[in-house]
């Protein structure tokens, strides 16, 4: 009877790291959103416009690269200073926050926080920065994929 309960605590062990490990490994790992509409909010919170355009947002374990649109000034990349990452099924339901300083195409300097949250069979981005106050940027993912 000792020797089973060992066996179960031992397997249950094991799966408990081996379970850790898969949903905390897709946090290293290169992921691609790509959304066909960006929304804009006030720092009140209320929608301020909506644009139809092609964001590609591309997220590294150190660096993160946003396209939005087809404006090059737009275009915003950097590096992640600091990333909380908590997924309870990949890449669906869960949360990562990444800080970090990118730079535009115009060579402006921001200081952003971007939430990403899978909640509810979809994925948001909300990007926000210091330097643009309580005023927030989101998009939803038309699709979230593993880079290979």
């Amino acid at each position: 009877m000792k020797l089973n309960l060992k066996r179960t605590l031992l397997a249950l062990t094991f799966m408990m790291v081996a379970g850790a490990n898969y949903v905390y490994g897709q946090c290293d790992k290169t992921v691609t959103i790509k959304s066909s509409k960006t929304f804009m909010y006030s720092a009140e919170g209320a929608l301020d416009r909506t644009k139809e355009e092609v964001t590609v947002v591309t997220i590294s374990s150190k660096e993160i690269n946003i396209v939005p649109g087809d404006n090059e000034a737009n275009i915003m990349s950097g590096t992640i200073t600091s990333k909380t990452c908590e997924w309870a099924t990949p890449y669906k339901v869960g949360k990562t926050v990444l800080k970090g300083t990118l730079t535009n195409g115009n060579g402006n300097e921001l200081h952003a926080t971007i939430t990403i949250v899978g909640a509810d069979d979809k994925v948001t981005l909300t990007f926000e920065a210091e330097e643009i106050g309580k005023r927030k940027i989101q998009i939803v993912a038309d699709k979230f994929e593993e880079q290979s």
